[in-house]
């Protein structure tokens, strides 16, 4: 079976071409996404053996589905078929100082209305090394959350290394919520990784000398934080991005991680947006991979740094490129120049 299991929802996505605005789409370009099959399509094109595991309906919607994670390598045995829908997002993409703009469109999905006992996570997990899953999953629903909670205590159990990354959605549940389950899933964590927001909306814990509307982060701010994670949990690493939006085009991104001794602080890269839907996956994936291979952490926050760099510059959620390609730039190569 699988090395890294990745769990949670594939959805349809919807968007207008190009930069065009709802109300101006007169057709929808359609893929799929959702943030832990973000995390397992990068896995695999690095040629990691990745195994996605979710529920979709049984008909033609759900076949197009599963094939798009297939197509990447990705073992997809393991997803349930069943229920009536699958869950659809609409994006409108941003543009200067116009944000991109999401519409949910996932009540009633299979994921979403599963049962605990359509996994079995014994067999799922059987000689896999790391489980990941985000905090957007146990959001879609009491149920679901109890299937996260299950896969921890079986992952747990078997010594299987476990990462989470906390992706607050405030259009799914609320802070009080967030709080209280992903605490409560926090006893099975290792790895958690956050954006500069996450750690504040979930579980309090705030950077100081930071205004994440105003583009200011302040690292030391940051810092703090991870080290408070750390203390409260009893995790091994915590990893959190630090995006500086100039505008919905233009931002500057770098990330730290911290290892419970030392803080580690990735270079800044400028960049300029083509799709930003995925980059934290592509994040979290970056790290997975570099942890697996045995980076040191410093070389680990750099590749993870770079292969969401990347990612930005790449339309749809999932992140299409190379071991090789990331680490190009990771180790200083970020002319853009045309390879010939």
């Amino acid at each position: 079976m699988a090395k890294v299991v990745t769990f949670g929802e594939l959805m349809l996505r919807l968007a207008p071409e190009g930069y065009y605005r709802f109300v101006q789409a007169e057709s929808f370009g359609a893929t799929y996404g959702g943030a832990e099959a973000n995390v397992a399509v990068s896995l695999s094109n690095y040629g990691l053996d990745t195994a996605f595991v979710t529920k979709l309906p049984s008909h033609q919607i759900g076949d197009a589905a599963v094939n798009s994670m297939r197509r990447y390598g990705v073992d997809t045995r393991q997803i349930v078929r069943g229920g009536e829908r699958i869950g659809i997002y609409y994006l409108e993409k941003g543009a200067s100082q116009r944000p991109s703009l999401v519409i949910y469109d996932r009540a009633h999905s299979s994921i979403q209305e599963a049962d605990v006992n359509d996994f079995d996570w014994d067999v799922i997990f059987e000689d896999a090394e790391w489980f990941h899953f985000t905090g957007i999953t146990p959001a879609l629903g009491e149920n679901v959350a109890k299937i996260c909670e299950n896969a921890c205590k079986v992952a747990k159990k078997k010594g299987i290394k476990i990462s989470c990354d906390l992706n607050y959605r405030k259009k799914l549940w609320s802070k009080e919520q967030a709080g209280k389950v992903m605490g409560q899933l926090m006893d099975y964590i290792d790895v958690v990784i956050a954006n500069e927001e996450d750690a504040a909306d979930v579980f309090g814990i705030t950077a100081d000398d930071t205004d994440v509307t105003a583009g200011v982060i302040d690292t030391k701010g940051y810092e703090s934080v991870a080290t408070q994670l750390c203390q409260r949990f009893d995790l091994e690493k915590v990893a959190i991005t630090l995006r500086k939006s100039i505008s919905a085009s233009d931002n500057k991104w770098s990330a730290l991680l911290y290892d419970g001794n030392a803080f580690y602080q990735s270079r800044e890269y400028d960049m300029h947006i083509v799709d930003r839907v995925g980059g934290g996956d592509s994040f979290g994936a970056g790290l997975i991979y570099a942890q697996m291979q045995g980076f040191d952490c410093q070389k680990t926050i750099e590749f993870a740094v770079a292969a969401s760099c990347l990612k930005h510059s790449i339309e749809g959620d999932f992140n299409q490129v190379s071991v090789e390609e990331v680490l190009k730039l990771a180790e200083g190569d970020g002319s853009g120049r045309v390879s010939r």
